[in-house]
């Protein structure tokens, strides 16, 4: 795997200057680890959502980048805790039902380490965050849609609190960090 700014300023000149990708749902994962009283970690997954970028391959410029995931389509594989889940104490999809990253203008390059910085909305609230990102291949899609596509891995964390979700953090019952996993494929728009 490649770093992302690497990665990218070695994509073929296939790729024209400042064009949209848009994420391929039926190849991408939104994930999350959080830990459950001290034991494990629940591996959780959302469902529904979309998302885009432009990306630059003259000025290594993203631009644009925006990702929304619909807070009600979380999936832990338990059907009751998933259902606390979308309640106040966690999500609270009745009154908050996107939570939403974005970052616009960054250049990658080697002082970024292969990082995106943006916000996260959450919960009514946007904060800074970061995701680590790997960009694994960037090549004309072998078959199907045939168009060029980045395929990408990105991994970054958040404290709930800070978003005003602390139910379960001071009696450790539901860990404070969530540790998020993005593995994602983003053909050319057409």
């Amino acid at each position: 795997a490649l770093s992302l700014a690497g990665a990218l300023s070695l994509a073929p000149s296939s790729v024209v200057a400042a064009e949209r990708f848009v994420l391929d749902r039926s190849h991408t994962a939104i994930g999350f680890l959080i830990e459950h009283v001290g034991f494990s970690s629940v591996l959780g997954r959302f469902t529904d959502f979309d998302g885009s970028f432009v990306y630059d391959e003259d000025t290594r410029r993203l631009q644009e980048l925006v990702v929304r995931v619909r807070t009600a389509s979380v999936s832990t594989d338990d059907e009751a805790r998933d259902a606390h889940v979308r309640k106040r104490d966690f999500l609270d999809v009745a009154r908050h039902p996107e939570m939403v990253f974005r970052a616009d203008d960054v250049t990658l390059d080697e002082n970024n380490g292969g990082g995106v910085t943006g916000t996260l909305e959450l919960l009514g609230r946007t904060l800074p965050m970061r995701l680590r990102v790997t960009l694994n291949k960037a090549a004309v899609y072998p078959f199907g849609h045939q168009r060029y596509t980045y395929g990408f891995s990105a991994r970054g964390s958040l404290l709930r609190s800070a978003f005003g979700m602390d139910y379960g953090v001071a009696n450790g019952l539901v860990g404070d960090e969530v540790m998020l996993i993005i593995e994602a494929e983003a053909p050319r728009a057409r």
